[in-house]
């Protein structure tokens, strides 16, 4: 059966959901599923802004159908070839052979590596700034290349004041009925969902989201129709500015961030005492994360949003703890940058973890380190305890300081 939501009065959300998806990409965990939104305008030609992915396609071939109502479908414009956009790009044409397809030069080359179809005679092929009318609606198209893909582009509806986002400001998560941001507590349902988004599947283009936030920024947006999570139509300032600061680089949070791998909890104890101390140092915002437990994406969400990061790890055939060594290159991979961090390496008997760990830091952008070898041998002792005081010490004023 169909299902379907109005979103203004000739645009129509006729995506879906899939709860049963269980890894993004078959990486990222998502226990609350994840929507693929596609959107369809009634105009006088009729539009259909991309597609879904193959798991929801009889759902969505039902909401098409229902909403057009007889109609044929006139035009789909691909704003993003991932697969999960547009696996139904050929059974739109079997239903509807005369569709025209709007897309980038980059566009077709990709429909053509993924599916193979005969598109003569049905490329639109759209550039940077040009136009196309439907009717009372004019499309305008704008780049958005490596935003994450090298195809992606945006389309902006200026009747309605539309901004078709592609991935841009999208979120893990599904929807249930309630598909814009003004039906939920975004703060609290969605938010980490969409850090945790954006920074794991884009987070390495910031210089790119920062050109596309230029492009945008003069645009009269009343709604905002990205292809994942909920559509923005009201408070879209704080969707805007929290992707400005994640693609700068920038900490939402002055706090500390503690990652630590342990084997037999020697490690973990230390990280904990360190714990103690800040917070009666007056450290409010702490997040402690054992990553031997912990999908490094939640990692690197939280890398993006604390200002300040302990990372703790024993040494392991002499060098970096596994799972430590993991999180250290998704770091680098994903551009993060301008942080303060502090080390604390273990070891029994040739302690080299702190050394190697520092040594990756390094080799980051605008990083500052506050620690220099700092290491623990074994179990902590309260000989130590004055190392753990004086870092403590370090992080404290770093992150009180900054936060007046």
């Amino acid at each position: 059966m169909y299902c379907f939501r109005k979103i203004t009065d000739d645009l129509y959300w006729v995506g879906g959901n899939d709860r049963r998806l269980e890894r993004f990409e078959n990486i990222f965990p998502i226990p609350n599923g994840v929507t693929y939104n596609s959107y369809l305008l009634l105009d006088e030609k009729t539009v259909l802004f991309d597609t879904v992915d193959t798991a929801i396609g009889r759902q969505f071939l039902e909401n098409i159908e229902t909403v057009l109502d007889g109609r044929p479908l006139n035009y789909l414009v691909i704003n993003h070839m991932e697969p999960d956009h547009c696996s139904l790009i050929e059974d739109l044409l079997l239903r509807h052979p005369d569709m025209q397809i709007i897309g980038n030069a980059k566009t077709f080359p990709m429909i053509d590596q993924f599916y193979g179809m005969d598109l003569e005679g049905k490329k639109i092929i759209v550039k940077e700034g040009e136009t196309f009318s439907c009717g009372k609606h004019t499309l305008h198209f704008i780049m958005a290349s490596m935003v994450h893909w090298p195809e992606v582009m945006m389309t902006y509806d200026d009747t309605d004041k539309v901004l078709f986002s592609a991935d841009a400001f999208g979120t893990f998560g599904s929807l249930g009925g309630t598909i814009f941001n003004d039906e939920v507590d975004f703060d609290r349902d969605w938010l980490d969902e969409m850090r945790r988004y954006y920074t794991n599947i884009v987070g390495k283009y910031g210089a790119q989201v920062q050109n596309v936030l230029k492009k945008v920024s003069p645009l009269d947006i009343k709604y905002i129709c990205a292809l994942h999570g909920p559509i923005w139509r009201s408070n879209l300032e704080y969707i805007l500015e929290k992707h400005d600061i994640w693609s700068k680089y920038e900490p939402e949070v002055q706090g500390v961030m503690i990652a630590y791998a342990s084997m037999y909890g020697n490690t973990e104890n230390a990280v904990d005492v360190l714990a103690v101390k800040l917070a009666d140092a007056g450290v409010k915002n702490i997040v402690m994360h054992d990553i031997s437990g912990t999908h490094v994406s939640h990692l690197i969400a939280d890398t993006f949003k604390y200002s300040h990061l302990v990372l703790a790890s024993p040494t392991y055939n002499a060098g970096i703890y596994p799972v430590m060594a993991n999180y250290l290159e998704d770091m680098k991979a994903l551009n993060i940058q301008n942080r303060t961090v502090a080390v604390l390496g273990n070891g029994s008997w040739a302690p080299m973890s702190a050394k190697l760990i520092e040594a990756k830091i390094s080799e980051m952008k605008n990083m500052t380190l506050l620690t220099e070898n700092c290491t623990i041998k074994s179990a902590l002792k309260a000989e130590q305890l004055d190392v753990l005081d004086e870092l403590a010490g370090k992080l404290a004023e770093e992150v009180l300081g900054k936060s007046e």
